[in-house]
């Protein structure tokens, strides 16, 4: 097992709670998780409650859209706590030979035990969903063997789990009452000002009309969106002068640009969710799809035309 566990490396936590964005609930909850964390050993061991479980942990489960911090989270609680970080997902775990996964499950959390890591499994779904009724193959038997040596796994394990998922819908039953969960929405209006304000460096050139207020108020969209939007406009404004045989240095960034920025970033995202969509809110994506991804004019036109109708 010692062999088997030295190929997981711990490393530093990368963020910090500073650097988390969430609603109030969510930042209750996690601060509460933490500060349950600090007392561990004054309730287990001076009061007694090892008694009722040998083991003392904490499992929690993360689980909302993806880009909305989760990962962030598990980083910021292993900050605070003052503890390493090991990362793992089902592709780490999963072996291309029958009956090696469960045993790779065993040394990961074997390693987070020996370094007194906080243990964070990202893209959980596939470990923790419902094991199968119905065996057929070898592989489906190594799936729900490994499915069972983490229930083993995490009765037995004396540390911090998180998981993290956007399907949690799928987690087996037996999953439910083991751990702690812990919803992640997408950014409400408060959120997602600061989330914009916070990815804008003190050296980007924005123009004057450039708004936080107002950027705010594009909904259903997440930080990992955001930031990915800010990078798209401060590309885009580079390179417009640069096509025009100007510096690239004098390109601006303005508020229409990272309007339509974050309006391809949702695009994208809805885009390859459009089979669950109703007849008639496919053709809203659509119009929002063909207006993201045209030019700037048709944007101006579909605003003023909403405009109007207002």
């Amino acid at each position: 097992m010692k062999k088997l566990a030295q190929q997981y490396r711990c490393q530093k936590p990368l963020y910090s709670f500073n650097q988390l964005i969430v609603p109030e609930e969510v930042a209750e909850n996690l601060l509460y998780a933490v500060d349950a964390m600090e007392v561990q050993s004054l309730v287990y061991e001076e009061w007694g409650l090892k008694e009722i479980q040998p083991y003392p942990r904490t499992i929690l489960n993360f689980y909302g859209p993806s880009g909305t911090g989760k990962t962030l989270a598990a980083h910021a609680i292993a900050e605070r706590l003052g503890k390493p970080i090991l990362k793992a997902s089902y592709a780490d775990i999963e072996s291309k030979y029958h009956g090696e996964g469960p045993k790779q499950l065993k040394a990961i959390f074997y390693a987070a035990q020996r370094d007194r890591a906080l243990l964070f499994i990202d893209e959980a779904d596939s470990l923790l969903s419902k094991r199968l009724t119905e065996v057929n193959t070898g592989s489906e038997q190594a799936i729900n063997s490994m499915r069972s040596q983490l229930l083993i796994c995490l009765e037995e394990f004396e540390g911090i789990v998180i998981f993290a998922t956007n399907l949690v819908e799928n987690y087996d039953k037996a999953f439910h009452t083991r751990v702690r969960h812990i919803h992640f929405p997408m950014p409400d209006e408060k959120c997602r000002r600061e989330i914009w304000q916070r990815h804008f460096p003190t050296k980007l050139p924005l123009n004057d009309d450039v708004s936080v207020d107002e950027l705010a108020k594009i909904d259903d969209i997440c930080g990992r969106e955001i930031r990915e939007a800010v990078i798209d406009a401060t590309n885009r404004a580079a390179l417009k002068p640069k096509r025009e045989g100007k510096d690239p240095r004098s390109g601006i960034i303005s508020l229409k640009g990272l309007q339509e920025a974050a309006e391809r970033k949702k695009a994208e995202r809805i885009a390859t969710e459009k089979e669950k969509l109703t007849p008639e809110e496919e053709e809203e994506v659509s119009q929002k799809v063909a207006l993201a991804l045209s030019p700037s004019e048709s944007v101006n036109n579909y605003h003023n035309g909403h405009d109007k109708s207002s």
